[in-house]
């Protein structure tokens, strides 16, 4: 169990909005707030809409709905910087101790805000949406699993629905991270990598009702170079140099055995090595091992300069008892 919730002690919530030419769904997504409700101890202290640069009329939608629910607050960006961007300024400015993020298209029930905090207050740290009845065409349904799939076996956390906005974060851990690129369904590795506890639970999912999807294939390649990003950062981030080393010295191997083959051939066999490529490829591997070598050696100066410079340390303290 949570002990905060055991002692009674309300936490807050901040909900963050990421919104993108969805002016038609920003009076049904504020009616769905006015009319949810948050499980104790759980207390919804504002509502933070980030729009990305809308050109059809979100901003002028949210500015009317300002007074209609406590806390309600517009970031708009100064252009579209994608989701992953928007999401990050909305982590910026979010003050609650539970951030629950949550699109703007409603096809995700705001009601299920309730399910997610349930589920932290039994001691999870990370809880994650599963649109296990997805309403979306079955052609990017099917390819969305496999994408799930393909992540779950790569960074070792086995997640149904990486891509489901829908997830509820305690604040003490987003403050750890910083995404770039197409990052943001990749959250949960991050924050399971400084400690988190992770779990996940099914959501309901519904047709869009208004505008369009603006997810295309295109992702599917960025989100490919994220997950390469990932699994690096995931594995050697702390010390690049077991990566980069043993790839030099696998190298330097092949570079030893090409080379004592040539000169078995050389002496036992009577062959001429200029007859023979194996000279170059030793001697490629050999530059090639040595570079891989200096790269993770670069690699370790960088990621030290990286944490000294921010002050920031390789762990997260959970808690310290007797607590002061």
């Amino acid at each position: 169990m949570n002990p905060t919730a055991e002692n009674g002690k309300r936490e807050t919530v901040s909900l963050v909005v990421p919104v993108y030419n969805e002016r038609g769904n920003i009076p049904l997504l504020v009616e769905a707030l006015r009319a949810m409700r948050l499980p104790p101890p759980y207390e919804l202290l504002e509502v933070l809409i980030v729009d990305d640069g809308s050109t059809d009329g979100t901003e002028e939608a949210v500015q009317a709905h300002l007074g209609a629910l406590p806390g309600l607050r517009l970031i708009q960006l100064e252009r579209n910087f994608g989701q992953t961007s928007a999401l990050s300024a909305g982590f910026h400015f979010a003050s609650g101790e539970i951030v629950v993020c949550l699109d703007g298209d409603l096809q995700n029930d705001p009601a299920d805000i309730a399910l997610l905090l349930g589920k932290l207050s039994e001691g999870h740290d990370v809880v994650s949406g599963w649109r296990k009845d997805r309403q979306d065409p079955w052609l990017r349904t099917q390819l969305s699993k496999v994408a799930n799939y393909f992540i779950g076996r790569v960074t070792s956390l086995a997640l149904h629905d990486y891509g489901c906005t829908l997830k509820a974060y305690r604040r003490k851990y987003l403050s750890k991270i910083h995404l770039y690129g197409e990052m943001h369904r990749f959250i949960p590795v991050y924050l399971r990598t400084v400690g988190a506890r992770v779990c996940e639970i099914p959501v309901r999912h519904r047709p869009r009702s208004w505008g369009t999807s603006k997810y295309g294939f295109n992702r599917t390649f960025k989100v490919v170079l994220d997950l390469m990003v990932i699994h690096f950062l995931n594995k050697y981030s702390n010390r690049p140099i077991y990566l980069f080393g043993s790839a030099g010295f696998l190298s330097l191997a092949a570079s030893f055995i090409f080379g004592f083959y040539a000169l078995y051939l050389k002496f036992f066999d009577a062959t001429d090595l200029i007859r023979t490529p194996l000279p170059s490829i030793s001697l490629l591997s050999l530059f090639t091992g040595v570079l891989f070598i200096l790269l993770g050696l670069l690699a370790e100066i960088l990621m030290r300069v990286y944490y000294e410079s921010q002050h920031k340390p390789t762990y997260l303290i959970r808690r310290i008892l007797p607590e002061a």
